[in-house]
């Protein structure tokens, strides 16, 4: 969940630190008060598109940082966490933005500098923004599908899991098929440039390591002269008239004529001994390797010769000689298929026609499961609307083919292609969700797939921006309870004007905008249970506050607690 927020210079906000806690935190305030723009922030930090505007008038940059807490190690955050090379310690994960006032946004995820490609792939498996305005990922129906196999991912996951890997090998054979078959100037042309390169490897006469060996050696000929004699003076010290070997032999000789004395005495010349005949070992050993030793100019210069063409290969073929070697396998093996296309591209067909059969039987295993699980979701959608007091609205999920029909053509998820469909009032005719044009209706209809989708989402954070916007009496308690049964299972920070929604709140935030040094700024404070009665009076009467008013609040508060304790007991 997002436990920490911290802005700076945005909008009107200065500065400001908010910490979140799990459950239902409500967020009021007049309007113009500066609640959508912390909204806003957050959707920066998730990925959204930025502006200059967004920075406060007379500063550089804007900042925007949030902590979320993984409870979770099996997350989806840690997938893509290994993705891109970011480290995820104790579960904790940092998103930064920071916009400048040359159109530059500056991304990073717990420390380390990001694209906003990359940001955004953070951002979207921690955060879930749904506004009144804003085009979301279930009014999306491409993103149907996913949502629908989320919904059983239990079931399906193994099989989906299954096919991918089919599919994916598929698709590979069939983009060497399209390669291989490609007009035959381009083919010709390609088979000349492979001969060359081909030709010029061979000609080199490469050898596994070659550079390696050959930079050994060229390094032992360029410090000859320093090799040579920082083993000579070591011989000398060690062999030869009062030099270490004599010296080591008296000390040998001392302790031995004594270690029948003591038996500590006795170890210590046993050691001494062994280090003797060791020392004495490493003197021969250095005197041999002075022997071997020889300057050979001739020598130096055919490595350098040799050391110039590899490195002039490398900048063509590899950054090695066994990359390069490597490399020269795959030019045969292509010259060989270009030379035999036919029989490859024969060869190529039976294995793509295989594969199609193979991943066509997974995909009819997908298509059965996504049905059953379809009819299940149908029940509960149908159930959780009539709640909303929707209880005309008929839901449907249409599969696109709707029967298995051969030949059909696959995609990453199979063959289906799945649009969630809505009506809301009898004798209408189904809609795709995007389509449905009221928006006190629509905002019912996302709030019941949003509880239905919340837990298998794997979101941390769910947001709502005022999706209560055209509500009012028994819609609006019905809506109220929705988003406490989603804050059961994913922290939830919603915008409300409704009192029937901020009754409902485990933390009320109360935003206000006041003036500080000729500026404008925004404020926030969590309510205590008595000023949240009173925030709840302010919203249901407006300026003015009467004691019925204030009444009212309290019942509705205290209705909204049994409400709560009734649903978290259950």
């Amino acid at each position: 969940m997002l436990t920490e927020l911290s802005i700076r210079n945005f909008a009107i906000i200065d500065q400001i630190t908010l910490t979140f806690k799990e459950g239902l935190t409500v967020l009021s305030g007049e309007t113009g008060a500066g609640k959508s723009i912390i909204i806003d922030a957050i959707q920066l930090l998730a990925g959204g598109r930025a502006s200059v505007d967004f920075i406060r008038h007379g500063e550089d940059k804007a900042e925007i940082e949030g902590l979320f807490l993984i409870e979770s190690t099996s997350h989806q955050i840690y997938l893509v966490g290994k993705q891109y090379g970011i480290e995820i310690n104790d579960g904790e994960v940092v998103l930064q933005r920071v916009i400048t006032t040359s159109g530059k946004s500056i991304c990073r995820v717990n420390g380390k500098l990001v694209t906003l490609a990359i940001l955004k792939e953070f951002g979207r498996t921690l955060i879930d923004i749904h506004s009144q305005h804003e085009t979301q990922s279930l009014m999306e129906p491409e993103n149907h599908i996913e949502l629908l196999d989320l919904y059983n991912c239990d079931e399906i996951e193994q099989v989906k899991e299954e096919y991918t890997e089919l599919f994916q090998r598929l698709e590979t054979l069939k983009r060497r098929y399209k390669e291989l078959n490609e007009n035959e100037q381009e083919m010709a042309q390609r088979l000349d440039l492979l001969e060359f390169q081909l030709n010029e490897l061979e000609k080199a006469n490469l050898v596994p390591d070659e550079d390696v060996q050959l930079e050994k050696e060229r390094n032992q000929l360029v410090n000859y002269e320093k090799i040579y004699k920082g083993v000579h003076e070591a011989y000398n010290a060690l062999y030869g008239e009062q030099k270490g070997l004599e010296w080591l032999s008296v000390a040998q000789r001392s302790l031995e004529e004594i270690n029948h004395y003591d038996d500590v005495i006795a170890k210590k010349s046993e050691s001494l001994s062994n280090h003797y005949y060791m020392m004495e070992d490493l003197t021969y050993e250095l005197s041999n390797f002075l022997e071997t030793l020889e300057y050979d100019p001739d020598r130096l210069n055919e490595i350098e010769g040799r050391l110039a063409e590899i490195s002039r290969l490398k900048k063509k073929y590899g950054t090695s000689v066994s990359e390069m070697i490597e490399y020269m396998g795959s030019i045969e093996e292509e010259i060989e298929q270009i030379k035999n296309k036919d029989s490859h591209l024969q060869r190529l067909a039976n294995e793509i026609n295989e594969l199609e059969e193979d991943a066509f039987i997974e995909a009819q295993q997908l298509h059965a499961i996504r049905k059953q699980a379809a009819s299940n979701l149908i029940r509960e959608v149908q159930e959780e609307l009539k709640d909303l007091y929707l209880e005309k609205a008929s839901f449907s999920v249409q599969f696109i083919p709707e029967n298995v029909v051969e030949n059909v053509p696959l995609h990453k998820n199979g063959f289906d292609q799945i649009r969630f469909l809505i009506s809301t009032n009898l004798g209408e005719p189904l809609k795709e969700i995007s389509k449905v044009a009221s928006g006190g209706e629509l905002s019912r209809i996302m709030l019941v797939l949003k509880k239905l989708f919340a837990k298998h989402q794997g979101v941390t954070s769910v947001i709502f921006d005022e999706v209560d916007t055209g509500v009012s009496g028994r819609v609006a308690q019905a809506i109220a309870e929705k988003i406490f049964q989603i804050s059961n299972d994913s922290q939830v920070l919603c915008i409300t004007h409704l009192p029937q929604v901020a009754a409902m709140a485990d933390t009320h935030l109360f935003i206000e905008k006041n003036e500080l040094e000729n500026r404008t700024v925004t404020q926030v404070s969590e309510l205590t249970e008595l000023e949240q009665i009173n925030e709840l009076t302010r919203m249901m009467t407006g300026t003015k506050v009467t004691e019925t008013a204030k009444e009212h609040a309290k019942e509705l508060h205290k209705l909204a607690q049994g409400f709560k304790r009734a649903t978290v007991n259950s």
